[in-house]
């Protein structure tokens, strides 16, 4: 499953926050074992998919180089 998430750091344009909540789904997924949660599980595997999403989102935002930014259409072929 986490041969999925793709590297979102220094490109142009910066990663989206699907690009960011898809990566984060699947590093819960991988975590919890559970392609899809049970009713029961629901709830906590959707807040830990967000809780992980805003530490994507601020870990992204917070990280500096001093490397050009990669084409996303270059590097994704």
């Amino acid at each position: 499953m986490c041969r999925n998430i793709k590297q979102l750091f220094n490109f142009d344009p910066p990663a989206s926050d699907e690009e960011i909540r898809a990566s984060s789904l699947q590093f819960v997924r991988k975590l919890s074992g559970f392609n899809k949660p049970s009713k029961a599980n629901e709830a906590a595997f959707d807040g830990a998919v967000e809780e992980v999403s805003a530490a994507a989102r601020k870990l992204l935002r917070s990280l500096v180089t001093n490397a050009p930014p990669r084409d996303r259409l270059v590097d994704s072929r």
